[in-house]
């Protein structure tokens, strides 16, 4: 079992016990289902296999996982929950990697109106203290890029824990209830009024504009399965919001 399934089989287990028989698959496009190469060196060969998974569920319009697995070295699950245009919930976002130099976790509920007060009372305060509790064994991971800072909460938890024990212990523990409040938020949340869906949806297409332009791992699936599978990843099916609307050039 590699670091990152239980997380998957934990966020799997904890979407068909939430929603039931309301849980239901969303498309992956063929081709994406799996994908493995062949990378390392004629005399220790290594396969990266990346899988995918999505559903969809009420007021959750695209929940998807990115799982790759190419041995101790490499582990990533990237994890997200976009909701139904007409509810101002924030994104759900996972993203948990371990390379040679070590891990980088990022978890959070990606807001949809960083700057507004009553924005961040309805969804940052109910989750600080859990923030905090987490914070306190998974210290502070560093600068991360200037424009990104708009797309993150103030209960973003970053950090870059050196011993894998931490990632199974402590990250692990912070994932569960990160994502079990995040369903409380998608099972409480009411539809958002009529007048602010213009600003829900631009707020969307802004998160996942930047998102797919400035994906960390393209250059890593590029090397692995050269760029043009790569494009359609990110816009077909990791960001694909755009071309569900019928929104690209």
């Amino acid at each position: 079992m590699t670091l990152y399934q239980p997380f998957l089989d934990h966020a799997i287990a904890t979407l068909k016990d939430c929603f039931d028989s309301d849980l239901e698959p969303y498309p992956v496009p063929k081709g994406f289902e799996r994908k493995s190469a062949i990378t390392g060196s004629k005399k220790k060969p290594q396969e990266v296999v990346t899988t995918s998974y999505a559903y969809s569920a009420p007021k959750l319009r695209q929940i998807r996982a990115a799982h790759v697995q190419g041995g101790a070295a490499l582990q990533v699950l990237n994890f997200v929950i976009f909701p139904q245009l007409n509810y101002d919930l924030p994104f759900f976002g996972a993203d948990l990697v371990t390379l040679p130099g070590g891990h980088l976790i990022a978890l959070d509920m990606q807001p949809l109106f960083r700057d507004d007060p009553s924005y961040q009372e309805k969804y940052t305060q109910p989750i600080w203290k859990t923030f905090q509790t987490h914070q306190e064994g998974l210290p502070w991971g560093g600068d991360f890029p200037e424009e990104a800072k708009p797309f993150f909460s103030p209960a973003f938890l970053w950090t870059r824990p050196t011993e894998t024990e931490v990632v199974e212990d402590k990250v692990f523990a912070a994932f569960k209830d990160y994502l079990q409040a995040y369903l409380k938020f998608a099972k409480t949340v009411e539809l958002a009024p009529e007048e602010q869906l213009p600003a829900i949806k631009t707020a969307q297409l802004k998160y996942l504009r930047y998102r797919a332009e400035k994906d960390p791992a393209r250059g890593m699936f590029q090397r692995f399965y050269g760029s043009e599978w790569t494009e359609e990843y990110i816009h077909g099916f990791l960001f694909d919001l755009e071309r569900k609307l019928g929104l690209e050039d």
